[in-house]
């Protein structure tokens, strides 16, 4: 039979409520806590947070939606986000969207139903009746239409930061190539401020932009190039495209770096301490989970926070640029 409360007090020589005090981390004698965790121990005593969560409020579980935990960047926010909500004796909930709004809604709920005590989201579907201020809730990249709390990476430094390391290194007619959604997001300023600085420095600029899902991608980016010959530098919305993009160029008789540079967006590596896959805008992204996960605990803790965080971005150089032929920025 599962052990209780009751024969953890009983074996220990306690009250019921000191051992609950002990797993709430209140104040304890140090031997006491010491004979309680011997008890728990001995009894193989396992507390049910769920049920003590509901009662008290608190579970001490905070959700993560994702978009999909396929995309690298998302993968590797997900193991910050869970590393930092350890420290804080959290737990994750991880929930795999796949840009589901109807699943999304049903995490959001799992708040007001005391299931978890806030949420962190990446997402970017049409959600926006169902976001609250006053809901625990910490966004990346996405703005609602109520003031709800997000961290983003400078998106906007980083396209005009690619504008330049393609300058840098002696482009001249160069392309934006991604995908978009049609909710407010920070990402998209990674398009707006790359152009802007392409127009700054007095460079060639095209953009192949597309709607997401993105079907036919393969036909589309390769008729994009093809229709383009001239194009010797590349900006893509995020490192996978990048990849995608360099396979494409590839098969149709481009080099990389030496015909066509590319230059990503995330800092995608295959492990930590591993080269980039390729030269791109790195995101901080451990940084942006610590801070998602700082804030949210405080807005759970009644605590005020401000609203919008944007975290530095740097260029991490790969192997699909040359080295530098322009040592000052225009």
């Amino acid at each position: 039979m599962k052990a209780t409360m009751k024969d953890v007090a009983k074996l220990a020589g306690v009250g019921v409520g000191t051992v609950s005090r002990v797993l709430n981390n209140g104040s304890v004698k140090a031997s006491t806590r010491e004979k309680v965790e011997a008890a728990m121990t001995e009894l193989n005593y396992q507390p049910d947070f769920y049920a003590r969560g509901l009662k008290m409020k608190h579970t001490n579980t905070v959700a993560l939606i994702l978009p999909t935990v396929w995309h690298p960047f998302f993968g590797e926010f997900a193991y910050h986000v869970e590393t930092a909500l350890e420290r804080q004796n959290y737990k994750l909930y991880l929930c795999n969207s796949s840009g589901n709004s109807e699943k999304e809604q049903e995490y959001i709920q799992m708040v007001s139903q005391n299931k978890v005590d806030g949420i962190i989201g990446i997402t970017y579907s049409d959600i926006d009746e169902y976001i609250s201020s006053n809901l625990p809730f910490v966004s990346i990249d996405r703005y609602f239409t109520e003031e709800v709390i997000y961290v983003t990476a400078d998106n906007a430094a980083g396209g005009r930061l690619a504008a330049n390391e393609l300058y840098r290194r002696g482009c001249q007619n160069v392309a934006y190539i991604g995908g978009y959604q049609e909710t407010p997001n920070e990402t998209k300023s990674r398009r707006k401020y790359f152009e802007i600085e392409c127009r700054q420095l007095g460079i060639s600029y095209k953009a192949l932009d597309m709607l997401e899902p993105l079907d036919h991608l393969s036909e589309r980016v390769t008729n994009f190039l093809l229709e383009n010959p001239d194009i010797d530098g590349i900006f893509t919305i995020n490192d996978p495209m990048a990849l995608a993009v360099i396979d494409m160029l590839e098969k149709i008789g481009k080099n990389v770096p030496e015909d066509v540079q590319v230059i990503g967006f995330d800092g995608q590596k295959m492990t930590e301490g591993d080269p980039y896959l390729v030269s791109t805008i790195a995101q901080p992204t451990k940084q942006m989970a610590e801070v998602a996960v700082a804030k949210l605990i405080a807005v759970i803790n009644g605590e005020t926070v401000e609203k919008r965080t944007v975290l530095p971005i740097e260029f991490g150089e790969g192997d699909t640029t040359k080295p530098l032929v322009r040592n000052d920025f225009a």
